[in-house]
């Protein structure tokens, strides 16, 4: 909403502009008329829309054209004014002002017009004959107010309705000629509608219609109020009420309803609610708060924000199979403005046999996003309603920004959930079919990946003695001499090599002694489809003694070409790797070390498994 209103008056000499402001401020009619009064400003707590409202004077005698074509420009609202008993005045509202403005103000950001009758204490009849026709011809024209400077009559209306006009327009929310509301502001409150339908059945109950009335106007309507409303939709719309709630019919019906009888304001304090703009476009300050990220910090969701995302999942997996279809998940969409999500999401995150997104893979891609572009991810949870929903200021609540990573490597311990794994490997030396081994998919199902559904990420979720955490692995692109920053910034780095391929595990070297040698950054390498007979790699030494050489574990053997789901422990490794990065060389590399990591893993795994079949059956 604007923070401020300026109201500029114009008309033919005399018809009473001065007296009109004189008489609003003095609350008595002046004895002496100037020609012009200067600018007035009236503060946001005498305002009853609490908002500073300037309001300036035009005079003929004392101001030239350019004078008056610049305050045209800067006025929020224009009200000319006219004498009820002077038919020149009200002739000039069409012959020389409405077109005079229209020419001083730009085509794309339509400036509402009040028509002003003064001196109504003068004559016995109404204008409103005559100037009806004329606010029928210009959609521009907000209203029409009668009023007397001399008799207080309707002076603060008039002001009133000014500030309204600027504040509630009802230019983008109706379209007079069509007595319909307008597009743009049917998809608005469309998308509003969907996002109160929480358990999206296609209407809204009680309970969701008083959610979205405390929402918007913070109480809830009683039971009585809120029969009446639905009485008044059952009168008029046939489908506008079903199984006693309110369908999108019956919502978008009473909107209409509110702007025929000059509520729009009642429209506008719902979309203004739910984050829409004066051009009914989502605002950038709902869509983007603030959100301090200092260097060396990672962004994660909180735990509100996970129970958001869940209620999202569960309110349009309709079929309770755990996993989203292509229907469901573009239905969970609806509320967006594009499809976030392409093919690829698919090849990023579990899925089930039929290639559906799975509940755990849903909430990895939120994840990702949240850790890759948490700005993208603040935009995600505006669409979604998050603020409103959750009941929080605004979707920062749901994002935790962790402390530096300096300060975990200091402390021997960390309180991140998302730790992040850039995977390096010459050409063909089996770094994809490593991130989609994560995912569960063996060497058959990953020939069936198109290529341009091919991701360079694989996010899911591992144990780590009795912790689950999500290891978020990056495929770097094998170009030696362009290596980024952000190829570099990880909290594990995977070095992978085909052991087929006597040439494959040069390119590990290389990249490990020219970018990780004297990194704190801890390095696995792994020996790569190990179902393959292995070849001695052409290097100055073995890769086992490679590792030896640099402390790190030895190579570890991985493949994906089995005909069950690949082995995941080499996945709990990683990470165990990543959230202790300060353990000694010597601990990585003894088998007690993993055999502890991989038990609690896998006890914890089967727990995790048990606990959601139980979630399963309640939802």
């Amino acid at each position: 909403m604007r923070k401020d209103v300026r109201i500029l008056l114009v008309g033919e000499p005399k018809v009473g502009k001065t007296s009109l402001i004189m008489s609003l401020v003095s609350e008595e009619f002046p004895a002496v008329v100037p020609y012009r009064v200067e600018e007035i400003t009236i503060p946001a707590d005498v305002t009853p829309e609490r908002v500073p409202t300037h309001i300036v004077d035009y005079s003929e005698a004392e101001q030239t054209d350019e004078q008056l074509f610049q305050e045209i420009s800067k006025a929020n609202v224009i009200c000319i004014v006219y004498a009820v008993n002077n038919k020149t005045s009200i002739e000039k509202v069409t012959n020389h002002w409405i077109p005079l403005i229209t020419e001083n103000t730009d085509k794309d950001s339509r400036v509402p017009l009040i028509l002003v009758g003064n001196k109504s204490d003068l004559v016995e009849h109404s204008s409103m004959e005559t100037i009806l026709p004329i606010m029928n011809q210009y959609s521009e024209i907000e209203t029409c107010v009668e009023c007397s400077a001399k008799n207080l009559k309707n002076i603060s209306e008039l002001f009133y309705y000014a500030q309204k006009a600027v504040l509630h327009p009802t230019g983008p929310l109706y379209c007079p000629e069509k007595k319909d509301m307008k597009p743009l502001c049917v998809k608005a409150l469309t998308r509003i509608f969907k996002v109160s339908d929480l358990d999206n059945d296609g209407i809204l109950n009680d309970n969701e219609l008083n959610f979205f009335q405390r929402a918007c106007f913070n109480s809830p309507l009683e039971p009585q109020a809120l029969e009446d409303v639905k009485n008044v939709v059952r009168k008029n719309l046939i489908d506008g009420v079903h199984y006693n709630g309110l369908t999108l019919k019956g919502f978008l019906f009473l909107h209409t309803l509110f702007i025929q009888r000059g509520r729009h304001e009642t429209t506008w304090t719902v979309l203004r609610r739910f984050g829409y703009d004066d051009d009914l476009e989502l605002n950038q300050d709902y869509l983007f708060p603030p959100l301090k990220i200092p260097p060396d910090c990672t962004t994660e969701l909180n735990h509100n924000a996970y129970l958001f995302l869940q209620s999202i999942f569960d309110k349009h997996d309709k079929d309770r199979d755990c996993a989203l279809s292509p229907d469901e998940l573009r239905d969970l969409f609806d509320v967006f403005p594009y499809m976030p999500w392409g093919p690829d999401v698919n090849n990023t995150v579990c899925t089930n046999d039929q290639g559906w997104i799975t509940y755990q893979g849903y909430l990895s891609q939120w994840t990702l996003t949240t850790y890759l572009d948490v700005q993208r991810c603040l935009e995600y949870l505006g669409y979604l309603g998050y603020s409103i929903i959750a009941e929080q200021e605004s979707q920062a609540a749901g994002i935790t920004v962790t402390r530096a990573k300096k300060i975990d490597l200091q402390k021997k311990q960390t309180q991140r959930n998302v730790f992040r794994c850039n995977v390096f490997g010459d050409m063909a030396s089996g770094k994809s079919g490593f991130l989609q081994a994560f995912l569960g998919k063996n060497l058959e199902r990953q020939k069936m990946i198109k290529e341009e559904h091919r991701s360079y990420y694989a996010i899911s979720t591992t144990y780590v003695y009795g912790q689950e955490k999500y290891l978020l692995l990056h495929e770097v692109f094998p170009d030696f001499d362009y290596l980024t920053d952000a190829d570099m910034a990880c909290d594990i780095v995977c070095l992978v090599y085909d052991v087929s391929n006597p040439y494959s595990f040069e390119y590990c070297a290389k990249v490990f002694k020219q970018y990780f040698t004297d990194s704190k950054t801890p390095c696995m390498m792994i020996a790569a489809k190990s179902d393959l007979p292995e070849v001695k790699q052409m290097y100055g030494c073995s890769p086992l003694e490679f590792c030896r050489r640099h402390k790190m574990p030895p190579p570890q053997s991985f493949t994906c070409n089995s005909a069950a789901e690949p082995n995941r422990e080499i996945y709990t490794k990683l990470t165990t790797m990543a959230m202790y990065p300060h353990i000694i060389q010597e601990d990585m590399t003894s088998s007690s070390f993993w055999l502890r990591a991989s038990v609690g893993a896998t006890v914890f795994a089967v727990l995790g498994f048990v606990v959601y079949r139980v979630l399963l059956k309640i939802r």
